[in-house]
């Protein structure tokens, strides 16, 4: 061990070396003065202490580690929990293109039986998208809620009846071609999962399509890293209005997270509006723009696959584009939407698997 002006460098008992800063170990104290045990809420303020802050002792014992600070206050830690914090964590999703079905799950099943729901979710989580079958009425869709948290409403409303209308405000009110898509780009975060609930479908054609958004930026930015830089961080306007509403949202198609892995694509052709022509890297934007467009709406990133009546679609809103394909207005085709979010979710998978645990932990008693 050996004390530093801002670190203690520590040799553990397998031979791994970490430097652990002062400021962060004083941060870190899981005591019970510092951290509520039950909530483990931190207690203590950083600033309560002197930013040059150096412990008097430090002692390794067994796998443990001994602060003494020079307020009095002592702090131990475990070393395989920090040892743990230092494994760069990796999320390894399942791509997908043309030849990509979403695997079916019972609805009944996926609400009443929490095994079923474990692997449905975690499904959902790796592609992006699942397919609920023998979901036959209206309710359904609200009925999902326990399993997948609140619906995400909206200004355009709750549930969403998608028929053919013509005083509908959108291409998804015709039997056109609806090419793919993210739905909402227009809100600053547009709802992070989509339910497609399809009750009737008697219509010739209108094929459902999916896009794995996730899939194809990869490859771009593969193919071409410059482009997709571009497509990275050129803000772009999207709007969506009717006559009692009207959003607007402008933010780039492909969004990154801090490590910079692919964590949203924000695509919709329909309802991009023009952007500031004389914008510095606008001729580079439209480069990239039309490739990422080229391979979206190419037959090899499609799945395309017809969605019957009693089925719901569940996609991935910041992944997964949808589309449809033109269909024979003669007969009946009734399809309702809803939103839901992400954390919700992930949420109910770790309350799940805790309660399966649980069960497991109490029949071995």
């Amino acid at each position: 061990m050996i004390k530093k002006d801002e670190s203690v460098e520590i040799t553990w008992k397998n031979g791994e070396t970490t430097l652990l800063p002062n400021l962060w170990l004083r941060d870190n104290c899981a005591c019970d003065l510092c951290r509520n045990t039950q909530t483990t809420e931190k207690l203590f303020q950083l600033a309560q202490v002197d930013v040059n802050l150096i412990p008097e002792t430090v002692d390794l014992i067994e796998d443990e580690l001994h602060l003494l600070w020079p307020d009095g206050h002592r702090s131990v830690y475990d070393g395989s929990a920090i040892r743990a914090l230092t494994i760069p964590q990796t999320t390894h999703l399942q791509l997908w293109s043309s030849e990509f079905r979403p695997q079916q799950f019972d609805y009944g099943k996926f609400i009443h039986n929490d095994s079923i729901a474990v692997d449905a979710i975690e499904n959902f989580l790796n592609t992006g998208t699942i397919l609920l079958t023998n979901a036959p009425t209206k309710e359904c869709l609200e009925n999902l809620a326990p399993m997948l948290g609140p619906l995400r409403e909206t200004v355009f409303g709750r549930i969403h009846n998608v028929v053919v209308d013509s005083t509908g405000y959108n291409v998804a009110s015709t039997n056109l071609e609806l090419p793919p898509h993210t739905d909402l780009p227009s809100y600053s975060w547009p709802p992070s999962v989509q339910a497609l609930h399809m009750l009737v479908n008697e219509t010739e054609h209108g094929e459902s399509i999916i896009v794995d958004g996730f899939a194809v930026a990869t490859q771009f930015r593969n193919a071409h890293p410059n482009w997709f830089d571009r497509l990275c961080y050129t803000p772009v306007p999207f709007r969506i209005f009717d006559d009692n509403n009207e959003t607007f949202a402008t933010q780039p198609i492909i969004q990154l997270d801090t490590g910079g892995q692919i964590a949203g694509v924000r695509y919709s052709n329909q309802t991009m509006q023009p952007m500031n022509p004389v914008r510095t890297g606008i001729n580079e934007f439209y480069s990239a723009y039309h490739e990422f467009s080229a391979r979206i709406t190419s037959d090899k990133s499609k799945a395309i696959f017809r969605l019957e009546g009693g089925q719901i679609l569940l996609v991935a809103g910041h992944r997964v584009l949808h589309a449809r394909k033109e269909f024979a207005a003669n007969a009946k085709r009734h399809l309702q939407d809803a939103y839901f979010e992400h954390d919700n979710i992930r949420n109910h998978l770790t309350v799940i698997q805790r309660r399966l645990r649980k069960i497991g932990n109490t029949s071995l008693q």
